[in-house]
Parts: structure tokens; C-alpha cells; sequence
């Protein structure tokens, strides 16, 4: 599968993804024991009472951003690899994962940042648009060879 140029490119990328999804999650574990704000209550007993058994808005925003990510990097997984396996060009391959990759990278630092509007929707909007040009791809190739 690696000697596909296409797949590698989709491998490449969606592991860039995966392992910035992992740094978020790292992320969101650091804010909540700088700002003392447990889920758990046993996470709370543990660091100092269940007075930090509580929601904190900084927490919060870490795990809007973490959900965010999921709703839109598993699509993305699912889409690259079958638009993979349809023979696209490698370089418009590429840029497909690379135009997804960079905007939800922005689309986080934008978020934690809490950078000036409209960056985050802009990231957002611009990482949206190479998954409607593969979901299309792929919806094209299954409805003219069913």
C-alpha cells in the first residue's frame, strides 16, 4: 500500500491528524490540572477535594475543540482512504490532504488562541472544502459504476 504515492500522501497526513488530535487530548489534561477542574470526582478527591469537581470555561474550550476535531477528522479518514482507491491524480491527492491538514491545524490554534473571528470559521470553512471535492469524487465513481 505505501508504494501507492496517493495512500502514502492519505497516510502521511491522517497520522499528522490523529497524533494532533493526541496533543489536544494532552492538552486538555494540562489545563484541567492547571485550573483544578476534575470530571471526576475521584480526579477531584485525588487533587485536593471535591470542590474541584467542576467545569471550567478554558476546559471546556479544549474539549469543543477535541470534539470538533472528531467530527471532522474521522469523516476525513473515511473519505481519504476510499478517494484513495479511486486512482486520483497524486499531486491533486496531496493537496486535497495538505489544504485539510493545514486548515484544521489553524482551526485549533485558532480555537485555544481564541484568535480574532473570523479566523477558526475561515480554517474550518477552507479544510471543508477539499472533503465535498472527495465525497463528490467518490459518490461520482460509485454512481457511474454501479
Amino acid at each position: 500500500m505505501m508504494e501507492n504515492e496517493v495512500f502514502a500522501s492519505f497516510a502521511f497526513y491522517s497520522t499528522t491528524l490523529i497524533i494532533k488530535m493526541y496533543v489536544l487530548a494532552i492538552i486538555t489534561g494540562q489545563v484541567r490540572l492547571r485550573k483544578k477542574a476534575f470530571a471526576n470526582p475521584e480526579d477531584a478527591l485525588r487533587n485536593g477535594g471535591l470542590q474541584y469537581h467542576r467545569e471550567d470555561p478554558d476546559v471546556e474550550r479544549c474539549r469543543r475543540a477535541h470534539r470538533n476535531d472528531m467530527e471532522n477528522i474521522f469523516p476525513f479518514l473515511f473519505l481519504g482512504a476510499v478517494y484513495s482507491l479511486l486512482g486520483p491524480n497524486p499531486i491533486v491527492a496531496r493537496i486535497h490532504f495538505l489544504i485539510f491538514c493545514v486548515g484544521r491545524i489553524v482551526h485549533t490554534v485558532a480555537y485555544l488562541l481564541q484568535l480574532k473571528a473570523p479566523t477558526r470559521s475561515v480554517a474550518y470553512s477552507v479544510a471543508q472544502l477539499p472533503c465535498f471535492s472527495m465525497a463528490l469524487q467518490v459518490l461520482y465513481a460509485v454512481i457511474t459504476r454501479w
